[in-house]
């Protein structure tokens, strides 16, 4: 029923409304119009650069002196790793020719593959522009500039080239499309290379890097490894001369690889590195005043025991292990790379040795290098007993690769050398003093025997003396050791009288083989792979 003042009210409201509604679909009308406005200019701005070419591209158009904007980097010997290359595209504005016949047999003069008649046709067409050819030769560029007909040119074009491709793409790493730096040296050096023109010299050597390349891939096939490393160090300057990360990617054509494949596993990874902290827990040993002449029992296992008297762990040694004897002194137990004998050295330690000499040797953080920071280590949440006892022999602590190739070479040589990957000149120790002379000495002594006597043997190469330790750890899936995968390595030192060169070469995940009775610990799969590099690099370090 129509009641006067409620529907009178009624409609008001809804004539307001209407009104209202009028407003704002103007207002939105008028938002819409601005938006198709400005959708429009960036599709044309758009397609203009897509056309025509960013300024950088066309900066100097016609103009044969141009330059590169990207220093060059090269390796120790002059070896180009990443060049800016420059090149033209012969592009045609039809609109602006004046001349068609003439320009049309100037087109056919320099690209016979064209045809006159169809030279004519692309200038009639109604296209605004188009290109002739993509990166024309330089002779055929300096033609086209020579013509001077005005809607013919050549548009500049400039981008990075890697002639290594793979082999060095982890250390020079690439740039991106703007061609600013993203990854490896690129990225790290990116101001000095793109403000100067002097190349970047870097300390790797192509040679010695394509050697520890050919090794590693042939190693990682060869055992069916999940991944392979290999890292060389001039002991005395901290150059790195050769740095290794499989898989790895292609910096031309960084769309084909995994991005996974741009980790590089020697600063990145962070594992349980197994026996070769045997060299720690013997240098310990030495400075705490235990010695290298102090026997221990060996011949079973070794029970660690709680504050109640109960058995908190027990530590074995692998199978294969056959100590030549019940008994078994400081220097044979890192000799023969025994568990149970370095567990009970750990266990004689003084209390917070390890702490100070892992700190000292700069094992307990991340490292600002060079060429990036490496991962921070883990280290055990507290210090009893099993955890004194595991990181004797590299469980329970887990830290990177490079982490382990600075704190070996500060041991037997004496001094912490800071690493580079630029080129230094050769000159004295580059370090602070962090280990005695008589620790140095009596360490690479045993190590000496370990590559000549046990598990090193595999890597004895002719001509020099090494030494070396093998590790061979097993890795923590989800929190639990999984004794079917292991990470081995070899940590090299030569010649070991006086070191000039460490390297650790490492194999994750490694099988065994027919050659190795299915063995996969590291004297039978690191240990010959580390020889190999060896044997193939000694005439390029020592000439």
């Amino acid at each position: 029923m129509f009641e006067i003042g409620r529907d009178i009210l009624q409609g008001q409201r809804r004539r307001t409304n209407i009104n209202n509604i009028g407003v704002f679909g103007d207002r939105l009308r008028f938002v819409y119009l601005l938006f198709v406005i400005i959708f429009i200019i960036m599709i044309f701005r758009t397609l203009s650069l897509g056309i025509h070419g960013t300024n950088r591209a066309r900066i100097n158009i016609g103009n044969s002196s141009w330059e590169s904007s990207r220093a060059d980097i090269v390796d120790r010997n002059g070896e180009i790793l990443a060049k800016n290359i420059i090149s033209g595209h012969i592009a045609l504005w039809p609109k602006k020719i004046k001349d068609i016949d003439f320009a049309a047999a100037k087109i056919h003069e320099v690209l016979p593959e064209i045809s006159v008649i169809d030279a004519l046709a692309m200038i009639r067409s109604d296209k605004k522009f188009l290109y002739l050819k993509k990166f024309a030769s330089e002779s055929e560029r300096e033609t086209i500039k020579a013509f001077k007909i005005e809607g013919l040119d050549i548009e500049e074009v400039e981008w990075r080239k890697y002639p290594k491709r793979r082999l060095t793409s982890h250390v020079v790493g690439f740039v991106g499309n703007n061609g600013q730096g993203l990854e490896g040296v690129e990225r790290l050096r990116n101001k000095y290379l793109s403000e100067n023109k002097d190349p970047l010299v870097l300390s790797i050597d192509s040679r010695v890097q394509a050697v520890f390349y050919r090794e590693l891939s042939t190693a990682m096939q060869k055992y069916s490894a999940k991944a392979a490393m290999g890292i060389l160090m001039n002991s005395r300057t901290g150059e790195m001369v050769a740095m290794v990360s499989l898989p790895d990617f292609d910096p031309e054509n960084i769309e084909i690889d995994s991005v996974s494949n741009r980790t590089f596993y020697p600063t990145r990874g962070v594992y349980e590195m197994g026996s070769v902290f045997k060299i720690f827990n013997t240098s310990m040993a030495i400075e705490t005043g235990i010695g290298l002449d102090k026997e221990y029992y060996i011949k079973d296992p070794y029970k660690i025991l709680d504050k109640n008297g109960r058995t908190a762990a027990t530590i074995r040694d692998v199978a294969s292990f056959k100590p030549p004897r019940p008994d078994l002194t400081v220097a044979e137990i890192m000799l023969h790379s025994c568990n149970v004998g370095s567990v009970q050295i750990a266990l004689e330690l003084p209390s917070g040795t390890q702490q100070e000499f892992f700190r000292r040797l700069r094992m307990d953080k991340a490292l600002d290098l060079e060429f990036g920071r490496t991962e921070k280590p883990i280290m055990p949440a507290k210090w009893g007993p099993v955890e004194i006892a595991t990181v004797s022999f590299g469980h329970g602590i887990a830290v990177t690769p490079m982490h382990v190739l600075l704190a070996v070479n500060a041991v037997v040589n004496g001094f912490y050398v800071q690493p580079t990957i630029l080129k230094r000149s050769v000159g004295e120790m580059f370090g602070d003093r962090v280990i005695s002379p008589e620790i140095s000495d009596a360490i690479r002594k045993i190590l000496f025997k370990i590559a000549e006597t046990t598990s090193g043997k595999n890597a004895r190469v002719a001509g020099i003396n090494i030494g070396g330790k093998t590790a061979t750890a097993e890795k923590r899936v989800n929190g639990k050791i999984d004794t079917k995968k292991n990470l081995t390595s070899f940590t090299a030192v030569f010649p070991i009288e006086s070191p000039q060169y460490v390297m650790m070469v490492i194999l994750d995940e490694p099988q065994g083989t027919k050659e190795s009775w299915g063995l996969r610990t590291a004297a039978w799969n690191a240990a010959p792979t580390a020889g190999a590099i060896m044997d193939g690099i000694m005439p390029l370090l020592f000439k």
